[in-house]
């Protein structure tokens, strides 16, 4: 995946932009995402139905991959069965 693509989870609503790309196969809901967004929503995986939250930045445990989230769903993302987590913000510098 390269920096730009957009990918929608098969589902639920969930849509994302990759930011930093792997070659990874990222899932929504426990399910592979498309690069299109289909005709037919399935279910989500009980185990992956934590939801995401648009505007978020999501990534790897490695920090490989990176997405944003641009539209909320009820599925939440993940790449090889691990869940991925919030980037957190970088702290301003004092200003003192």
């Amino acid at each position: 995946m390269k920096p730009g693509t957009k990918l929608f989870s098969t589902v639920c609503d969930t849509q994302v932009m990759v930011i930093r790309g792997s070659d990874a196969k990222v899932c929504c809901g426990g399910v592979p995402m498309a690069d299109a967004a289909p005709a037919d929503a399935g279910t989500p995986d009980p185990a992956f139905a934590g939801g995401t939250q648009m505007g978020k930045r999501y990534v790897d445990a490695a920090g490989n991959l990176e997405l944003l989230c641009v539209k909320a769903g009820a599925g939440s993302l993940s790449v090889d069965g691990a869940a991925l987590q919030f980037k957190d913000a970088k702290p301003l510098p004092s200003s003192d």
